[in-house]
């Protein structure tokens, strides 16, 4: 270790060693340390991806060789009318999940804010419907929601028959049914993620707010929101893109349909792919997601650009 500190400081002393050192090894040296992240990344991330976009302007099956057909797909794409149904159904998903789910859980990390006492253990029963998995959760509900041994048919027993009714096989409510069971799974995680963001907000805000006469309603306006935005930014993006994604919950309860009803465009794409085997095509349907994903992107970047700080 002395000898290669000498060797260093004795290039250091020297104008070409200090060239050396300064461009040339340390350099390499950082370059060291993220190389594996950057293969990695490359193998998992950037090949795949490109490598999608070059299959969409492709006729492929899977199988064999690749025929290149230029913008074929994505003519197809644009006169196919299942793909607008998938494409309408994801704006409806996230349009519901952008609601319902952050209203619920704002008012409960606020309500729950306001507990001493047992908090803990609160925050693990609103987490315990997160830690559960797609498929655990989707099969509960599945049986929950039976036709025929769930919760509507035991309440049509006492004369109550709003459930009374296949859920998931109508096509005017196999959607939402989904979503109120994947809202059901996601609520408590906001739930947590609100009320962590909510403890860091100055106690001497709300007191100053409770001098001027403010009401709860308007401290939690006023106060509590704009002092949680960054974390209610972040977690409206992350729905976005989440709900985009959108597969497992679909693909269990339904698999898109009946009739295409809950179709979403990753189920759809999972179809071309796996079910029809034309991979070009799925590849299409591939990069409209990518460029609808990267709509919030572009505004988080924008926003960021602007000095907002989220």
């Amino acid at each position: 270790m002395a000898q290669s500190t000498k060797v260093n400081a004795f290039f250091e002393s020297q104008p070409v060693g200090q060239w050396f050192v300064l461009h040339f090894l340390r350099p390499l040296g950082r370059w060291a340390f993220i190389m594996p992240l950057l293969i990695v990344n490359a193998v998992v991330v950037i090949i795949p991806s490109v490598t999608g976009i070059l299959y969409a302007f492709t006729d492929w099956s899977g199988v064999g060789d690749a025929n290149w057909i230029g913008l074929a797909n994505f003519q197809k794409l644009f006169q196919d009318d299942i793909f607008f149904k998938a494409f309408s159904n994801n704006v409806i998903y996230t349009a519901l999940f952008l609601t319902l789910p952050i209203m619920l859980g704002l008012l409960g990390a606020y309500l729950l804010a306001g507990v001493t006492r047992g908090q803990v253990i609160y925050r693990l029963i609103y987490f315990i419907p997160y830690m559960f998995s797609s498929v655990i959760n989707t099969q509960i509900w599945r049986y929950l929601l039976h036709p025929k041994y769930g919760i509507g048919a035991a309440l049509a027993d006492i004369g109550i028959t709003f459930l009374d009714f296949p859920i998931f096989g109508r096509r005017d409510t196999a959607l939402y049914g989904i979503v109120f069971v994947d809202g059901w799974h996601w609520w408590g995680f906001l739930v947590v993620i609100y009320l962590a963001a909510m403890s860091q907000v100055d106690k001497e805000l709300y007191e100053v707010a409770r001098l001027d006469g403010a009401s709860r309603f308007q401290q939690f306006r006023f106060v509590t929101l704009p002092s949680i935005r960054p974390t209610l930014i972040f977690t409206i993006l992350i729905i976005f893109i989440g709900t985009t994604l959108v597969f497992d919950h679909v693909y269990i309860l339904t698999g898109g349909g009946p009739a295409h009803a809950s179709e979403v465009m990753a189920t759809y794409l999972y179809t071309q792919a796996f079910q029809n085997f034309d991979v070009g095509y799925a590849a299409s349907i591939g990069v409209m997601l990518a460029l609808w994903v990267s709509v919030p992107l572009c505004a988080f970047y924008y926003l960021r650009r602007r000095g907002w700080e989220i």
